[in-house]
């Protein structure tokens, strides 16, 4: 099957583009031929990317590699018409030359809205993956709400990435859509997390030589609550160490300043080149700690943890509880509780057979419901079903048999135009 990704951000430095990526390459070793049109020049093993630029770079809260771009919600009329142009050019292009039997569109957004007119015109079905920064953006910014609803309800699924993502979904773009809506969460790559990772470099390279580690990775945003981390800092008997970067790096630098947080350290954001760096941190730590304060899908950094063995403390928000086991491989916690925060942390912390235990769990939890190849499956499913529709469906029919007669057409027009042209010299 030939399946066509389409993804706004690039495929590194967010959870969308994580969830793209390691869809597709799990896609590719399934035995598809898959295909990306994103704003990425990088290489992806076995994925042909097609590279798009972009006449402004935006996103639904912010990028990492994109320190500078604007939120959807602050383009102008005159930019959001820029934007979505040039996404449909090159789309029609892409799919003119690779010709796919399906289309997967990441965010319920501009691109969706595009895949439903390519619908109209070419006969292919789409899917539409929500990631949950999609809908905050609606939610606020009218002027994607109507489109957007049209063109999920002209998806064949709607795939959000949790139940609560769903929900909000509904909420914000209507309940009608629940009818086509399965949810399919995000997954881990097992394999670049072995059981047993060499983590003595990492002991010399960040000073953590004898030391207990909590860590958090992620945007640092508003709506991740890294504040309430560093609040809890003076109370936690061990070294925070925060990986990433974003907009709200500095004021958190400042309110770790602020209070005198001696143990927290900003390490800053890790790109492709520092992958492994940031998997040996997962597995070093003693405590994950994810504290956000919106109702976030399940955020693959909690995976990533959980894969290295490594419990976690995160708050109880939208998906995080559905790999989240109060009790089992973590606490989840109040949001905006810095108190929680450092007593779930501690009783981790102070107990190593607790650790040891929930780490395990951890572990095991990520092997059993979160592997990217149980989840590329599931998608193929899904696949199977829109490409059986479009060969089934009468419009889609008649539309290809209208296709292939002007098709036949040209051709025929082109030979007659040679044949009086060489009729002409001769």
């Amino acid at each position: 099957m030939k399946i066509l990704q389409l993804l706004v951000f690039p495929l590194w430095g967010s959870g969308s583009g994580t969830y793209a990526r390691k869809l597709s390459e799990s896609l590719v070793k399934l035995g598809h031929d898959v295909a990306m049109i994103a704003p990425e020049h990088r290489e992806l093993e076995g994925v042909k990317i097609y590279p798009i630029e972009l006449p402004v770079k935006a996103a639904f809260t912010m990028h990492p590699e994109w320190p500078n771009s604007k939120r959807f919600s602050d383009l102008t009329d005159h930019q959001i018409s820029e934007y979505y142009m040039v996404w449909l050019k090159k789309i029609v292009q892409v799919v003119e030359e690779y010709k796919p039997d399906v289309i997967h569109v990441h965010h319920a957004s501009m691109l969706s809205w595009i895949a439903s007119y390519i619908k109209s015109i070419y006969g292919i079905n789409y899917v539409v993956s929500v990631h949950g920064t999609c809908i905050m953006n609606a939610s606020i910014d009218l002027r994607y709400v109507s489109q957007t609803k049209l063109a999920l309800d002209r998806a064949e699924f709607i795939v959000p990435v949790s139940g609560d993502t769903r929900s909000w979904m509904l909420k914000v773009l209507g309940r009608t859509l629940n009818r086509r809506s399965r949810v399919i969460t995000g997954g881990i790559d097992l394999k670049v997390f072995p059981k047993k990772l060499d983590i003595r470099t990492i002991d010399d390279k960040f000073n953590m030589k004898g030391k207990r580690v909590v860590l958090f990775s992620g945007k640092l945003t508003k709506i991740k609550g890294v504040d309430y981390l560093i609040k809890a800092a003076s109370k936690i008997s061990a070294e925070i160490y925060i990986a990433g970067d974003g907009e709200e790096r500095k004021n958190l630098e400042k309110l770790a300043d602020k209070l005198d947080a001696k143990n927290v350290t900003f390490l800053g954001y890790f790109d492709k080149s520092d992958a492994e760096t940031l998997r040996q941190l997962y597995a070093r730590a003693d405590v994950a700690v994810f504290p956000s304060v919106w109702d976030e899908p399940l955020g693959l950094v909690i995976l990533e943890s959980m894969a290295a063995s490594t419990p976690v403390v995160a708050s109880r928000k939208g998906g995080i509880p559905l790999a989240v086991k109060h009790g089992v491989n973590g606490y989840l916690v109040r949001a905006r509780s810095s108190k929680e925060i450092a007593d779930a942390v501690n009783k981790i912390l102070n107990n190593p057979s607790l650790q040891k235990t929930m780490g395990e769990n951890a572990r095991r939890i990520a092997e059993e419901k979160f592997s990217w190849t149980l989840i590329a499956k599931n998608f193929v499913k899904l696949y199977d079903v829109a490409v059986d529709r479009a060969e089934s469906s009468r419009t889609t029919r008649r539309l290809r048999r209208q296709q292939q007669k002007r098709e036949l057409n040209r051709i025929e027009q082109e030979k007659s135009h040679l044949h009086t042209h060489n009729v002409e010299l001769s």
